[in-house]
């Protein structure tokens, strides 16, 4: 959707002549509509696209922000879920109590973001994304001063259904960055949720150690308020129809155009909000289940991010169990995935741009989605070798730096397969970004709660070794879901109207 120009409300002419309102009076369509604002951040008539790139890199920083607190909430309670069930559920610790923060925070995601990104799409991104991110606040507090595990989970689901940025992020950044440039800024985004699980893995034993489990989730409300007052005082609407939409409602307004305003009045009544909020909920189906590219991507993309959920809950056990680790070594040793997330976003940042750019510099200067696909190929080629090698060293305690180069490589796959599937939906879908990411974050919280459990039983019943090398082929075969895309998508694409 593009913005109407100052011509477009100018004299026959060219010339800007004022409007003549209903008492005699005028008023100057550039102040009214501030088109010569276009580049200010703080106005709303103001195009996302053509913001000073500082904005833009600020508005990086709150969404990178936002994504680290989520995942630090996240995945902090991992390495004390036995001490949280022994405090308040009264229960030993097990695996499936480790594992079960991930899969009811993971359901909650998978059934709050069905609703987020249509409502983004209704009633712009600005509102919502503040709207959810207050009541996450609220209800991890809940989880702090939790009395019994049944508040706890409840305390999750509901802290996992109002996450906005695993949703939002990526339709931001379609919102702000021309596509040439998007590849960097997801990356980032992208990357800044990894890392905050590592860090919040790592360091969650030691502030449990120091000052109680509690202590954990306050350190989360800490970080969640910062970025929380971040957006109210920095963040503008990005979303084009909604800044449309509030342009057009001041302009009709200002020059007392009662027969538009009415208009828009009843264009706003509660059966059309209502209806639309309705297919809204729709769309993010309609658009994976419309488009087979999408779909296909999706369940690629959801694998990668369950391997991601997998080895945050298996990897506490091994360090403890099989070498013999305490819980803080354990959460040091953690930062292995941080490296390995590093390095894959170090190569993301550096190539999924530049790939694009020569591949559509070669087809004529015509972009294509595909092109942001070469790395997510490469790492589904390299992820079976990575994930083999875990199991195999949890199985065999083999020397323990190979087990964490494993868990790197694991990392690094993960990253370099992630960052290039939300793109290719971000340019695939424009508009309707949100959506689509929705779709490909549902089907991937789904995944990310199921695997996890299959994962810890399937490891009870025939141990790590065999258990990672059937996962390693069932990845191999996914793997031919990129490659593919990467060769035919382009006529694939055209059999839906969300993604031709």
């Amino acid at each position: 959707m593009s913005y109407p120009t100052e011509g477009s409300i100018s004299g026959e002419n060219g010339d800007s002549s004022p409007f003549l309102l209903s008492d005699g009076s005028s008023k100057d369509p550039k102040r009214v509509c501030n088109y010569d604002e276009g580049s200010d951040p703080t106005s709303d008539s103001g195009n996302p696209q053509e913001w000073p790139l500082s904005y833009k890199r600020g508005i990086v920083a709150l969404l990178a922000g936002s994504a680290f607190t989520v995942t630090f909430n996240s995945m902090s309670v991992i390495p004390v879920a036995n001490q949280i069930a022994e405090d308040i559920g009264k229960a030993d610790g097990s695996k499936m109590v480790s594992a079960l923060p991930v899969t009811i925070w993971e359901l909650g995601e998978a059934t709050g973001c069905l609703l987020i990104a249509p409502l983004s799409e209704i009633f712009g991104r600005y509102r919502v994304m503040n709207i959810c991110s207050i009541i996450f606040i609220f209800t991890t507090i809940f989880g702090a001063l939790s009395t019994s595990m049944s508040q706890f989970i409840v305390s999750r689901a509901l802290a996992g259904m109002v996450v906005t940025s695993n949703v939002l992020n990526p339709a931001i950044i379609g919102d702000v960055f021309s596509p040439e440039h998007r590849g960097t800024a997801l990356s980032i985004v992208q990357f800044a949720p990894i890392l905050g699980g590592t860090i919040g893995a790592a360091a969650s034993g030691s502030i449990s150690e120091l000052l109680g489990w509690r202590s954990v989730l306050g350190t989360s409300i800490l970080l969640a308020s910062l970025c929380q007052l971040g957006f109210l005082l920095y963040y503008r609407e990005t979303y084009k129809p909604a800044i449309l939409r509030k342009r057009a409602a001041a302009l009709h307004e200002i020059l007392e155009d009662t027969s538009n305003v009415d208009s828009l009045r009843r264009s706003s009544s509660l059966a059309q909000i209502s209806t639309g909020i309705l297919l809204s909920l729709l769309r993010p189906a309609l658009v994976i289940f419309d488009s087979g590219v999408l779909a296909a991507l999706s369940v690629f993309g959801s694998v990668l991010f369950a391997h991601y959920c997998v080895q945050n809950v298996t990897l506490p056990p091994i360090l403890e169990d099989t070498y013999a680790m305490s819980p803080v070594e354990a959460g040091k040793a953690f930062l292995a995935n941080g490296a390995g997330s590093i390095i894959g976003i170090v190569i993301c940042k550096f190539t999924i741009d530049r790939i694009y750019l020569k591949l559509r510099a070669a087809n004529k200067g015509i972009g294509r989605p595909e092109y942001r696909l070469p790395m997510a190929v490469i790492a589904a080629l390299m992820m079976p070798l990575a994930l083999a090698l875990y199991g195999l060293c949890a199985e065999y305690r083999l020397p323990l730096g190979l087990l964490l180069v494993s868990v790197a490589w694991t990392r690094m796959c993960i990253v370099l397969g992630l960052v290039p599937v939300m793109a290719y939906a971000v340019d695939a879908c424009s508009l309707y970004s949100a959506s689509a990411a929705t779709g490909i974050v549902v089907l991937r919280c789904i995944s990310g709660a199921s695997l996890p459990l299959l994962t810890v039983q399937m490891v009870e019943c025939v141990g790590y070794g065999s258990t990672y090398i059937l996962l390693s082929a069932v990845s191999l075969g996914l793997g031919l879901i990129p490659i593919l895309i990467s060769r035919f998508g382009p006529h694939w694409r055209q059999r839906s109207a969300y993604t031709s």
